[in-house]
């Protein structure tokens, strides 16, 4: 299975440039056209996904009505539509929450059973999916579900919020719900052991077949990545690089990248700095808005 993964290095159209595209669209709320402008974000990305199987990973962790933790559903069903219009052979949705083990229910609160169409048919659990090995990941085995290692590309759909203890949660830390819960615990234990940085980078060497779509429409600011508040930054982040769409939406947040520790990692296998990243759309500068930090993370802001 690990050599499957391994060829689809490259089938996002970004990783034989040695600039990678990341592309920044303005989407004002979920109101907007959202399907259109994630088909622009594809179109300047160059993603082709035409006969391929695509999983569509939100980030799916708590639920609270009164803030934005989670991909909102408007954004998770334009995507459906979106790669489905773009050919794909399949278009599945799965997540593992790594706080509440009833993720149906969390599901529920999320609004994604009423805003998916038919969600019980597309999603899948990937904390109780069946699951396969991978050797390599940290030195170790680690077992990952089938739905994610079967499909062609995953595309981590992330909520740009803050993180107390990683600094921000993007696309990257959003493949975290890859990890089955009901063999490595909630939440998703096996992976702080490791280490929070070392397990991001880990992920993201193991899941190469990966294009991100981050929601920043709505994010969080503050004590994230489910205590924070509701912060507003208009965008949708594209690109095939996950690295590169950390590091242009830490930009966009406020935040040096260069000063958070999983992106400093990443430079083993990703373009993180700005003057390596191709920006499409919109430049980070033009729409960026500081995103609070808690006292600890004071450091982090970008000059």
């Amino acid at each position: 299975m690990r050599e499957g993964i391994a060829a689809m290095t490259g089938a996002n159209g970004n990783r034989h440039h040695a600039k990678p595209a990341v592309a920044v669209l303005r989407a004002a709320s979920y109101e907007d056209d959202l399907v259109a402008k994630i088909l622009e974000g594809a179109q300047l990305c160059g993603l082709n996904v035409r006969g391929k199987s695509v999983l569509l990973k939100p980030n799916l962790v708590e639920f609270d009505a009164a803030t934005a933790i989670n991909t909102d559903v408007a954004v998770l069903a334009a995507a459906l539509e979106a790669f489905w219009s773009l050919g794909a052979a399949d278009v599945r949705v799965g997540e593992g929450p790594g706080h509440r083990r009833d993720t149906l229910g969390l599901a529920d609160g999320a609004q994604y059973w009423t805003g998916i169409p038919d969600f019980a048919r597309v999603f899948t659990d990937l904390n109780r999916d069946d699951v396969e090995p991978v050797d390599g990941f940290a030195n170790e085995r680690f077992y990952f579900p089938r739905t994610a290692l079967r499909a062609d590309l995953i595309v981590s759909m992330a909520k740009m919020k803050t993180h107390h203890w990683a600094g921000a949660t993007l696309s990257m830390k959003n493949l975290f719900g890859l990890v089955p819960g009901a063999i490595y615990g909630w939440p998703k234990n096996k992976l702080h052991y490791i280490g929070i940085p070392r397990s991001i980078t880990e992920l993201n060497r193991t899941f190469r077949n990966t294009f991100a779509l981050v929601d920043g429409v709505i994010g969080m600011e503050g004590n994230g990545p489910i205590q924070g508040h509701p912060k507003k930054a208009g965008v949708l982040v594209m690109g095939g690089d996950l690295a590169a769409v950390d590091a242009t939406c830490c930009r966009i947040m406020g935040i040096d990248p260069a000063k958070v520790t999983y992106l400093r990692r990443a430079v083993l296998f990703g373009q993180a700095h700005e003057s390596r990243i191709e920006q499409r759309g919109e430049k980070p500068a033009d729409v960026r808005t500081d995103f609070d930090l808690i006292p600890q993370f004071q450091t982090l802001r970008l000059k």
